[in-house]
């Protein structure tokens, strides 16, 4: 048996309120379950212990000081599987060039080591709180959405709906026919990003594509007389090739790299890279895509975190928008209740699964929806969501639209507007042709959605 340390590293009788009002905790709320043969308590207490002060032994070098910034196991309900954790402030480690918070500090003592210790058979974070000091000590966003309403010649508040898409296929596409994709799409929508993997693969040079896509931007301007977007792909293993490729890029686009936003992968490239991107490029929109969270935040992981807790550590890292899926409405897994991820990184103050936070004046992260999306399933998400302030990448809803790209793209704003006027989706079609073309482009979600659609609106198999 392990050292019982609950003595030590818990203590039942603090109360949430009061570690909240005093400023000087972030609270970890997880669910656990203890390996068989060991105590609730006691295997909480572990938790704490090793995300913090303790070790398995006692050892002759802690002293008063050490014990005052141990962890605390506040609150337990074995029923629930509910354990909560207060972690002095001071445990995180600081940077030495400016005294700012790190994420990777907050991942290394809250889901660190805890996360293979023998007497926890499981262990998954699934809300936490930052008191008022730790949020003045992370980056935060340095752009939002608003800054793209602006280039956009929107209202910088409730500015709506960005339609936006992602070039398909995902890979295999050579320079010339991947702008002249651009190309079509941006004839009628706003917004381009980069597929996760597309990078400098061999036969698509980063040098030889971004020029042509932005004069597939450029052309597109002209003929709408639109402002256009494109979010560009600079992840990398190494903070020199990252920045070596977004140097390129806003060289590139020269008088137009203020529309240029960089996506990065920030699950599998780290918060180094998150961050790195942020505090280098502080005038670029970063897009935080989450490539590969699904092995620690899926419903079926039980150890990790949520996809609740990512999208909340992405707005700490200053993400100005993350992919926060398609809460039941598209593709992948999810359901309507995901909006209180949305919720969480939009709004000055949003109460999570355990925790009230108040973000005081951070700016916000933008909801970027995507994943099997298209203007047939866009009024309900809407309705579900409550409002349309995001940006939403349709790939297949864009480059499966029976006539064309612009199309696809038109009619997700069609989709928006539809929903925003409280109209019969039906009845909007028919004053609607690139909405209305949207029911024949994706007969399945029309016959799923829309029962009845072929005789409403006149089309014949």
């Amino acid at each position: 048996m392990a050292l019982d340390q609950s003595s030590r590293y818990s203590d039942l009788s603090l109360k949430e309120e009061d570690l909240i009002a005093g400023g000087g905790h972030v609270l970890v709320a997880y669910k656990m379950k203890p390996a068989d043969g060991y105590g609730f308590l006691e295997v909480a207490a572990h938790v704490a212990a090793e995300s913090s002060t303790g070790t398995n032994v006692e050892v002759c070098t802690t002293d008063d000081f050490t014990k005052g910034v141990d962890a605390l196991v506040y609150h337990i309900d074995e029923a629930t599987e509910e354990v909560r954790i207060a972690y002095p402030n001071d445990l995180f480690d600081r940077n030495m060039t400016d005294g700012r918070a790190m994420l990777v500090s907050f991942l290394t003592l809250c889901i660190g080591n805890n996360q293979g210790m023998g007497d926890c058979a499981y262990l998954k974070m699934y809300d936490f709180y930052m008191p008022e000091r730790m949020i003045q000590l992370f980056d935060g966003p340095a752009k939002d959405i608003s800054d793209m309403w602006r280039i956009l010649g929107r209202p910088v508040e409730n500015g709506g709906y960005i339609a936006g898409t992602i070039i398909k296929p995902k890979l295999g596409l050579r320079p010339e026919p991947f702008a002249e994709a651009a190309y079509q799409f941006w004839l009628g929508g706003d917004f381009i990003k980069n597929d996760e993997p597309q990078g400098n693969q061999v036969f698509c040079p980063a040098k030889k594509v971004y020029p042509l896509v932005y004069d597939a931007m450029k052309r597109a301007q002209d003929e709408t007389g639109e402002a256009k977007l494109f979010s560009a792909n600079i992840t990398a293993d190494d903070h020199f090739e990252m920045c070596a490729r977004a140097d390129f890029i806003l060289e590139t686009f020269g008088p137009d790299a203020d529309k240029v936003a960089f996506l990065v992968d920030g699950y599998v490239g780290g918060p180094g890279m998150v961050t790195t991107a942020r505090r280098q490029y502080a005038n670029q929109y970063l897009h935080y895509h989450r490539a590969g969270h699904g092995a620690v935040t899926s419903p079926s992981a039980k150890r990790g975190y949520t996809a609740f807790v990512l999208a909340k550590m992405s707005r700490l890292q200053g993400a100005s928008g993350i992919h926060v899926g398609t809460m039941g409405y598209g593709k992948m897994e999810g359901d309507a209740s995901d909006k209180i991820i949305a919720y969480m990184i939009e709004r000055d103050e949003c109460q999570g699964p355990v925790y009230n936070q108040k973000w005081y004046g951070m700016k916000p992260t933008t909801p970027i929806i995507s994943g099997g999306m298209n203007a047939l399933r866009l009024p309900g998400f809407f309705e579900n969501l409550g409002h349309g302030n995001v940006i939403n990448t349709s790939g297949g809803g864009s480059y499966g639209h029976i006539d064309s790209p612009a199309a696809g793209a038109i009619s997700l704003r069609q989709a928006y507007e539809c929903w925003k006027e409280g109209a019969d989706p039906i009845e909007y079609a028919k004053e609607h042709q690139e909405f209305a073309r949207a029911f024949e482009s994706f007969p399945h979600d029309s016959d799923a959605l829309f029962p009845g659609w072929r005789e409403k609106l006149g089309v014949h198999k």
